[in-house]
């Protein structure tokens, strides 16, 4: 029997209202519940963006670490943040100097610098210990401390050697890093220090042609092109030599020279002595950074001669055949002006050099007067700074008011403060024929023009060429003859400004020289300060005594290496060249002459127009 199930028959749905209203498509929301909606959505956007704002931040903090400051330099405090962002640069590269036929002067070497982060020094008594152990120069309990200091970065030395920085990495150190650097080195040493100058650690010039070129020496597209001085190594080791030798002889407290080449005005040597080593510049007194050749002024006392002379013969107001009565001194106001050694008589223009006189020379610039010296010595360059490419040049002192008084002086070489530089440079267009060419260090191209401007005739240049010769024959220079070179020249005994007037007994000791001077091409400047006599000198310090035979030696050693052969002196040629012709003028024999104290009776006291400049009474007064 089969058991049926029931059946249920499926109802059929029934169809929806047609009268109903339509379904909406959005639910509407009123009160309460829709205020909690569009908070909850606020709330939710405010989040976002400040987890947006987060990754941003940590992300550019990630990329300046990593990428910015390599993953070692975080942020600094205000005490270390110069070496944080200026000193951990690598150093730029720097062209190197060298002299006019390529001998090196300058040059980076690439060395490496050590540094810490004292936050990632694991132990830092122990780190101290074992870098002293290998660096002992530093000091343990120093680095202790910057180690503890909390800082993020510090220096632990910087300019390695290469077997220090092996020593150094070789402890591995946590926190203890390298960074290349570049040192600038000097391999001729102190020979040309006021010259070349000296750079800081971070690779700036401070002094001398690297500051006065830095930005040319720094110049991406001429550090592989070195800058080329003017400058002989050669001539710059004698000068530097026998100016050095003159000063323990003397025992002075400083020298300054120079030699300058007559047609070029090219620098072939400079030196101030004492010096000091560029490498080691911050290590040098004061006094050894001074550079006495273009940044003192002095009063350079009868080398002045020169000048006025010239000024003389130029202008027309005495020839040769004239001069002065130099019988008396010279009474004026409160002052007196009178000869060292007066010869109480009339004296011609010849013998008023070859003397040195002082009566004469002030006669003569009197003649010329206040307006016409003035303009003479601006025509020079004596009353404005020397145009050499170096920042320490110095200002002359020019008197405030140039009258009369003013006038005298400043003819003999007092009144007048000017740099042993400018001197050089006015000589130097006194004998080369009367053209005035400023002085350079960098060699000069020679097909390029020069900058000049005549200052005097040839005639007048050729006048004077005989005078110089005059001294040296049978003059107050006459220990400065140099056999064979045919050498003319000037002393100049000045006694040095003090607080007050003048010091009696400290001198400036002057001879300035040209060489072959029937047809000059170098001009040679020696300067000693407060030299002291010697037994061999018969205790006279005066120029004749000092610079002059200083010069004799230069000269003697520099002329075969510039190519200067020497001559027979007394050949028609050269005496008919430098012969006075003269009538009337009674020269004394050379064998009766020697050299005689220049530095003459000054007008006392001190005009209140030649007061010491406020520059010059820390150590010039004393040079």
């Amino acid at each position: 029997m089969t058991r049926r199930l029931p059946f249920t028959r499926a109802r059929a749905r029934p169809s929806p209202p047609t009268d109903l209203p339509p379904k909406p498509d959005l639910v509407h929301l009123e009160g309460a519940a829709k205020q909690a909606i569009e908070t909850g959505r606020t709330r939710l956007v405010v989040a976002g963006t400040l987890f947006a704002v987060c990754f941003a931040i940590l992300a550019a903090r990630l990329v300046d670490l990593t990428l910015v400051q390599g993953g070692d330099q975080a942020s600094s405090t205000s005490d270390d943040r110069e070496f944080a962002l200026v000193d951990r640069q690598p150093a730029p590269d720097r062209a190197s100097i060298v002299d006019r036929n390529g001998v090196l002067l300058a040059v980076n070497l690439h060395t490496a610098s050590v540094y810490a982060d004292p936050r990632r020094i694991l132990n830092a008594r122990d780190a101290a210990t074992r870098l002293a152990r290998e660096l002992p120069e530093l000091s343990q309990a120093d680095l202790y401390q910057k180690f503890t200091s909390g800082k993020s970065f510090v220096w632990i030395k910087r300019d390695l050697t290469p077997r220090q920085e092996y020593a150094v990495n070789a402890l591995g150190i946590p926190g203890v890093m390298f960074q290349d650097e570049q040192r600038r080195v000097y391999p001729q040493g102190p020979l040309a220090a006021h010259v070349l100058g000296f750079t800081n650690i971070d690779n700036k010039g401070m002094a001398g042609i690297e500051e006065y070129f830095n930005d040319r020496l720094l110049d991406p597209s001429r550090t592989n092109q070195p800058l080329k001085l003017s400058i002989d190594v050669r001539v710059q080791h004698v000068l530097r030599d026998e100016l050095y030798q003159t000063m323990q002889t003397f025992q002075s407290l400083g020298a300054a020279g120079v030699i300058m080449d007559v047609h070029t005005g090219e620098l072939l040597a400079m030196v101030s002595l004492p010096d000091f080593d560029p490498t080691q510049a911050g290590e040098a007194p004061a006094d050894a950074r001074f550079n006495r050749v273009t940044l003192g002024v002095y009063e350079m006392g009868s080398v002045f001669k020169t000048f006025t002379m010239a000024m003389g013969l130029d202008s027309g107001v005495v020839g040769l055949n004239g001069g002065y009565d130099a019988t008396n001194p010279i009474h004026i106001a409160r002052f007196t002006i009178s000869d060292d050694h007066p010869q109480r008589r009339w004296l011609s223009v010849p013998e008023i050099y070859e003397y040195s006189s002082n009566i004469g020379a002030a006669k003569m610039a009197v003649d010329v007067g206040p307006a016409g010296q003035q303009a003479f010595l601006e025509k020079l360059g004596m009353l404005r700074k020397s145009s050499i490419e170096l920042p320490e040049v110095g200002a002359p002192l020019v008197p405030r008011h140039w009258g009369v008084i003013e006038t005298m002086t400043i003819g003999f070489g007092h009144g007048l403060s000017v740099s042993p530089l400018q001197l050089a440079t006015g000589v130097t267009a006194i004998v080369n024929g009367g053209i005035l060419i400023p002085p350079t260090l960098i060699k000069r191209d020679p097909d390029q023009p020069l900058p000049s401007h005549r200052v005097i005739s040839a005639k007048t240049s050729d006048e004077m060429r005989r005078l110089m010769r005059l001294v040296v024959e049978s003059g107050t220079g006459r220990f400065a003859e140099a056999a064979g070179y045919v050498v003319g020249g000037k002393t100049g005994t000045a006694e040095k400004v003090g607080n007050g007037g003048y010091r009696r007994h400290a001198n400036l000791s002057s001879f300035v020289a040209a060489f072959p001077i029937n047809d000059p091409r170098y001009v040679v400047l020696a300067v000693i300060d407060e030299p002291h006599g010697t037994k061999e000198t018969h205790g006279f310090v005066t120029a004749g005594w000092t610079a002059a035979p200083a010069v004799s030696r230069i000269i003697t050693r520099i002329a075969p290496i510039l190519g200067v052969p020497p001559v027979d002196e007394n050949s028609p040629a050269i005496r008919a060249a430098l012969a006075l012709n003269v009538p009337g003028r009674s020269a004394p024999s050379k064998a009766a002459v020697r050299p005689v104290n220049d530095a003459a009776a000054r007008p006392r006291p001190l005009p209140r127009e030649a007061e010491v400049h406020p520059l010059q009474e820390r150590r010039i007064a004393s040079f």
